[in-house]
């Protein structure tokens, strides 16, 4: 017995999870997401099943979800980078205001209650999968990409939403620019840029947003899983990584070699079941 939990299930959890990350890993690539949508709701469900408590539930998975992006964006990003779809100039005028995003984000994530993460990803992977599902290419607000002041703007709101939701920003991003006129590719591989920046400052704005809280409230520290810093859960990052980082590569060749509307449906429909989850969750 580990944890209250039979070695068995256990080594069925490990399993469960590196499969997870595998899937995270080919996410990250096809869709420039990150993998944080898909890696926030397995944590939830695995922190379920070890009794971690609401109180610090939600924020945990979202600081381990940025902590294991990290690796995972930095292959996608290399691996789209060398097809040469990568708008650069976009990736340096949103490089400074989601930075500023994300650290307000972490800011927030050491006041605010468990119930606001949820919030966040609800509305964030619902438009998403609104999109996904039923989006059209035609769906524009102009040709081409607006002014570095909108931008900017943009990508503080991108910064602090990654942030909450626990994502490289990809959703968000990619959305943004097919919007403006860009090809789906195109704004898929930029967007995969915005996880490098978004996850490092992401995970350590966790740490630090867990470990004063924890020195403040003896409680909160009793409350979170062994082998924990802050926010981030040593455990979700060691069984997610290997296997995202050996399938990243994968999805950003799938990106540009398979039909997308297949998977485009079979992700929105992930992200409904996931925010119908995180709704029930709140009665």
């Amino acid at each position: 017995m580990l944890l209250g939990i039979p070695y068995t299930e256990l080594a069925w959890l490990a399993v469960a999870l590196l499969a997870a990350g595998a899937v995270t890993g080919i996410l990250a690539g096809v869709f420039g997401v990150g993998g944080g949508a898909v890696i926030v709701p397995v944590l939830y469900e695995l922190f379920t099943l070890l009794a971690v408590p609401e109180a610090v539930r939600m924020p945990l998975c979202v600081g381990t979800s940025l902590a294991v992006i990290i690796p995972t964006s930095i292959r996608s990003f290399n691996a789209h980078r060398r097809k040469g779809m990568v708008d650069m100039s976009i990736v340096k005028i949103w490089a400074v205001p989601v930075v500023i995003g994300v650290l307000a984000g972490g800011v927030i994530a050491r006041y605010a209650p468990a119930d606001v993460f949820k919030a966040v990803f609800v509305a964030v992977a619902g438009l998403s999968a609104i999109r996904l599902l039923l989006g059209k290419d035609s769906w524009k607000l102009a040709e081409d990409i607006p002014g570095p002041l909108v931008m900017r703007g943009f990508g503080l709101v991108i910064g602090v939403l990654s942030a909450l939701m626990g994502i490289g920003g990809g959703q968000l991003s990619s959305l943004f620019m097919t919007f403006y006129g860009r090809p789906i590719h195109q704004a898929v591989a930029t967007s995969s840029g915005l996880g490098v920046i978004i996850s490092l400052p992401g995970a350590l704005s966790y740490i630090y947003a867990g470990w004063p809280r924890a020195a403040e409230f003896p409680d909160v520290a009793a409350l979170q899983p062994p082998l924990s810093l802050g926010y981030v859960s040593l455990i979700g990052f060691v069984l997610f990584v290997p296997t995202s980082i050996w399938t990243a590569p994968l999805g950003a060749r799938l990106a540009h070699t398979l039909p997308k509307r297949k998977l485009e449906v079979l992700f929105g429909l992930f992200l409904g079941v996931v925010c119908l989850r995180f709704i029930l969750s709140f009665f």
